[in-house]
C-alpha cells in the first residue's frame, strides 16, 4: 500500500475572485480573510498538514503579493523536515506564454514541476472552501479501488444543483456520468444517486480530486483544449478511466460571493458554530503575529468572536467578527458585521487624517470592514434592501451588504444608508 509520502497536494491560488470584490480588490480569494485572524488558504493548507501531505504547492496568478507573504512567513518547515508549502506563480515560458487559462491548464503548465517532485500521487484543491478533511481516508480509498481518478463528493439536495457540478455514481461507487450546474428537473432527476435520502438525494463534486500522476499526465497532455477539472477532465477521463466518487458528508461551504462569505464569517460567532476552529487533533494553522490579548474595557458583547490584540472602550458589539488589532471607540454600535482588523497598529503606520479602527458614537449595521479601515466619528452604516447592488467611491453594496474596502477613510458624520 503507498503511504501519504507519495502524494503531492496542489492548491488553486484562485482567479480573479469577481464575485468576492471588492474584497479581492487587492488580494487573491485564498488570501482573503476569515474568522477574525486566519486566511481562506490556511484550511486547505492545515487539512493537507493534518492529513500527513508535507509536499504543498499553490498555483497563483492573480492579485497574489498577500497570498505569497502569508504563505512564506506562516508555513517554514525546520531544517531537519523533509516537507515543504511553495508558490508556483504563472510565468511564461519558452513552451507557454499565456496565464492559466482554468484549474485544469494551471495544473497543466505545472507538470514539469509535479513530475520533478517523484511523487505518484496528485491531489488538486480549491483555495476557497471551508471545511476540515482527512485527506488519508480519501487516499485510502483511492488505493483500495485502484482508481485512476477519485473524487469527493457530498450529499446535496436538489435546490442546490444548480451551483454545483452533480455526479451519478453507481453501487460501486464507481461515477458513470456527470452534469454542471443542472437546472432542469428531468435532468436532476436523472442524476439521483441516493433514493434511500429525498432530502439530499443527489451527489455534488467538492471541487477535491486524487489523481494517478501517470493518468494526470496523461490527460492534460492529450486534451490540450480542456482547461478546467469540473467542467472538461472528469467528465471526459469517465468514459476512458476508472473514476470515483469519495463520500464526504461533514461542514462545507464554497466562499465564493460577498453574501456566503458575510453569512459563513457570522455563523461562527455562535456558540456552536457549525465549522469548528478549536479541533485540538486537527487544528487550523495561520501566520503566528504574537499579538497581546485583546482588552474590552466596560462594554457589552453578545455572539462576538473577538481575535487578539484588540482594543474596545465602551461599545456595544453584536453578533460579529472582531479581527485582528481592531480599534473601537466609545459609544459605538456594531451588529451583523465583520470587522476584520489591521495589518498594524496607529502608532507603527502614520497616514490619513482619522486613526486606524473605528471613531465614537458610531452605528455599524450589515456591514464588512476591510483590513486597515478607518473610520470617523458619528459614522452611520445600515444594511440596504436585500437585492441592492451599489459602487460608490467610499463603499460598495453586495446583496444588501455594506462593504468598505481595504485602507479606505470614511469621514466623520458619514451616512451610509438607504435614502441617504
Amino acid at each position: 500500500m503507498p503511504s501519504m509520502n507519495d502524494v503531492l497536494g496542489v492548491i488553486m491560488g484562485g482567479g480573479r475572485g469577481s464575485r468576492l470584490h471588492p474584497l479581492t480588490k487587492m488580494r487573491s480569494k485564498p488570501a482573503v480573510p476569515i474568522a477574525g485572524k486566519y486566511r481562506l488558504i490556511d484550511i486547505p493548507v492545515s487539512n493537507c498538514i493534518n492529513s500527513g501531505i508535507y509536499r504543498v504547492a499553490i498555483l497563483t496568478q492573480f492579485n497574489s503579493v498577500s497570498l505569497h507573504r502569508h504563505i512564506s512567513e506562516s508555513y517554514n518547515f525546520d531544517v531537519f523536515h523533509t516537507g515543504w508549502v511553495q508558490i508556483w506563480a504563472a510565468e511564461q515560458t519558452p513552451q507557454s506564454t499565456s496565464w492559466y487559462q482554468g484549474t485544469a491548464d494551471a495544473v497543466r503548465k505545472q507538470l514539469f514541476e509535479i513530475q520533478a517532485t517523484g511523487a505518484e500521487y496528485v491531489l488538486i484543491l480549491a483555495g476557497d472552501h471551508l471545511y476540515r478533511m482527512d485527506y488519508s481516508a480519501m487516499a485510502e480509498f483511492h488505493w483500495e479501488k485502484e482508481a485512476d481518478i477519485t473524487v469527493a463528493v457530498q450529499p446535496v439536495a436538489k435546490s442546490e444543483a444548480s451551483r454545483l457540478g452533480i455526479l451519478k455514481r453507481e453501487g460501486d461507487a464507481r461515477i458513470s456520468d456527470f452534469v454542471e450546474k443542472p437546472k432542469d428537473p428531468a435532468v436532476q432527476d436523472r442524476f439521483v444517486s441516493r433514493h434511500h435520502d429525498s432530502e439530499r438525494p443527489l451527489l455534488g463534486s467538492m471541487g477535491i480530486y486524487m489523481f494517478k500522476t501517470k493518468v494526470l499526465t496523461d490527460l492534460l497532455t492529450y486534451h490540450l483544449r480542456q482547461d478546467d477539472f469540473g467542467g472538461d477532465i472528469i467528465p471526459a477521463a469517465i468514459n476512458s478511466h476508472e473514476v470515483y466518487g469519495f463520500d464526504f458528508d461533514g461542514y462545507w461551504e464554497d466562499i465564493g460571493t460577498i453574501q456566503s462569505f458575510y453569512e459563513t464569517n457570522l455563523k461562527l460567532t455562535s456558540p456552536n458554530p457549525p465549522f469548528n476552529f478549536y479541533d485540538p487533533k486537527s487544528p487550523i494553522y495561520t501566520h503566528a503575529r504574537f499579538l497581546p490579548g485583546s482588552i474590552v474595557e466596560d462594554s457589552e458583547l453578545k455572539d462576538v468572536l473577538i481575535a487578539e490584540g484588540c482594543r474596545i472602550r465602551k461599545a456595544e458589539i453584536t453578533h460579529s467578527i472582531v479581527g485582528i488589532r481592531s480599534q473601537v471607540a466609545e459609544g459605538t454600535v456594531i451588529k451583523d458585521s465583520i470587522l476584520m482588523g489591521a495589518d498594524y497598529y496607529a502608532a507603527e503606520k502614520k497616514r490619513g487624517t482619522i486613526p486606524i479602527g473605528i471613531g465614537k458614537n458610531c452605528h455599524i449595521e450589515c456591514a464588512i470592514l476591510d483590513k486597515n479601515v478607518r473610520i470617523g466619528d458619528d459614522v452611520v452604516i445600515k444594511p440596504f434592501p436585500p437585492d441592492k447592488d451599489l459602487d460608490s467611491d467610499l463603499y460598495f453594496v453586495r446583496d444588501g451588504i455594506v462593504v468598505i474596502a481595504k485602507d479606505t477613510e470614511i469621514p466623520s458624520g458619514t451616512r451610509i444608508e438607504p435614502g441617504a
